[in-house]
């Protein structure tokens, strides 16, 4: 059945512009004819991340400007509004949206695409929100990359044996694949790094992965996840597994199992959620607030409403009963089969379902190490590393993306990694600010974000460095 309303050409709106919106938009951009249909997406950034690539980001592998891909350069046929979406409705085809100035807007459709995709999963633990980062964004990943490297830098240059030490010590919560990638990646730079830094060494440094299951990478099977615990261990890595974080209060870390210690890092990668946008709409949902769909992926109850990704409970075909994992392998399969069946409604032709087994898990564990399990094959090390880029290499859109990736790779085998650490791009403003009103002059109060780091490095605002 086609939908219209009485707009001569049909418009498409898309909610997200992350892998599924994205890629929903660029298979739309060569199967519409001209003139077929409009195309509208909406999103707060204009660009999107391709989150596997954010632990080699951080680990200065990759240029972080190569990992993202502007939406306006590869979608030229489509409209790009940069806002963040309040409100879906599907009663009236109403997509509402505030943008970063001026009054809100409202964009009709004909059909809707919602793929918000998800957020972090947190917990009401003491001093969390204040205390720790995520690990869902580029710009997460560029600030624990500056974070890392400027706690080595304080501990090289503090005579205080307390606040080096709780320089040194970074906690990652949370030992999916997310969680061991970043750690993995992170203790290997900064393993490199401690060359650089007088009087740090690679023993001096506390690493923490805190898990309240019995295992990590439940991705994987048992045994090559028994393999990865052992590896990350021999590194020196501290795993506790059966053990909560209790609170964070003041970067004062305790855990379940009555360890309490001081960490100036705190990581959480413990598993996402639904984005909240789910919740302020008129969309079917589930008992997880993702919203249920057909095997299609149009939203039930509604032929002209499609849904995929992190967000929907898409329906497993090949384990009945069940729904897809929120991962990029299927995101990026399901935003093909949803275009195609877009397509097919706006045409009036027969819907496909999606179907897609299960192929496997790669992760990277550092340079030249990994794991994967791809399938049924089981590989580790070196070949399992290869995989893991090459795969994702070849996942990643655009020849200008995958070229300069690639090139990051090749200049990273004659080079050593970069250690330059940026953390003056918290507060880009303020050595302006102080050369305006002159060194007499009062300053700004700082942002709090600001006042943390600074809090982080006491002993340089004792030396008058701030």
């Amino acid at each position: 059945m086609t939908y219209r309303t009485s707009r001569t050409v049909p418009r498409i709106v898309i909610v997200g512009g992350g892998f599924v919106g994205t890629y929903v938009a660029l298979r739309l951009q060569r199967l519409l004819r001209v003139g077929e249909a409009r195309v509208t997406l909406v999103d707060v950034d204009s660009y999107m991340t391709y989150q596997p690539f954010l632990p080699e980001a951080a680990a200065g592998n990759v240029e972080p400007r190569h990992l993202v891909v502007s939406l306006r350069a590869v979608l030229p046929r489509c409209e790009i509004v940069s806002g963040r979406a309040t409100r879906v409705c599907l009663g009236d085809r109403r997509v509402h949206v505030e943008l970063q100035e001026g009054p809100p807007r409202e964009i009709p459709y004909d059909y809707l695409v919602f793929a918000p995709g998800s957020i972090s999963r947190t917990l009401p633990i003491p001093g969390l929100a204040e205390c720790g980062i995520g690990f869902k964004t580029v710009e997460e990943a560029i600030h624990l990359r500056n974070h890392v490297l400027g706690c080595l830098d304080l501990a090289a240059s503090t005579t205080d044996e307390a606040v080096r030490r709780r320089a040194l010590t970074f906690v990652f919560v949370g030992a999916g694949y997310a969680g061991v990638e970043a750690l993995a990646e992170l203790e290997d730079m900064a393993r490199d790094a401690c060359r650089y830094f007088d009087g740090v060494r690679t023993c001096d440094l506390r690493w923490y992965l805190v898990e309240a299951t019995g295992r990590i990478m439940p991705e994987v099977g048992e045994d090559m996840a028994e393999w990865t615990l052992h590896q990350l261990r021999r590194r020196g890595i501290d795993v506790r597994l059966n053990t909560r974080l209790e609170s964070a209060v003041d970067h004062h870390i305790v855990l379940s199992d009555g360890e309490e210690f001081d960490a100036d890092t705190l990581v959480w990668t413990a598993g996402v959620k639904p984005n909240p946008l789910t919740a302020s709409c008129d969309l079917p949902l589930d008992a997880k607030g993702r919203v249920r769909v057909t095997p299609m992926l149009t939203v039930e109850g509604a032929g002209y409403a499609f849904s995929a990704g992190d967000c929907a409970a898409v329906p497993d075909l090949t384990n009945p009963g069940a729904t897809t994992a929120p991962s990029a392998q299927h995101a990026v399969r399901q935003a093909r089969r949803l275009a195609e069946n877009l397509v097919a409604t706006l045409r009036g032709e027969e819907l496909k379902p999606y179907r897609h087994s299960y192929a496997g898990s790669v992760a990277s564990l550092g340079r030249y190490k990994g794991v994967a399990q791809v399938y049924g094959m089981k590989l580790r090390g070196f070949p399992a590393w290869f995989m893991h880029r090459t795969y994702h290499l070849s996942r990643m859109p655009t020849l200008n993306r995958k070229a300069r990736i690639l090139m990051d790779w090749t200049l990273a085998l004659f080079f050593r990694r970069e250690i330059v650490s940026m953390g003056a791009l918290t507060e880009p403003r303020r050595e302006f600010e102080f050369a305006a009103k002159g060194p007499g002059a009062p300053q700004a109060a700082p942002a709090p974000e600001a006042r943390e780091e600074r809090a982080r490095q006491a002993e340089r605002v004792r030396a008058g460095r701030s």
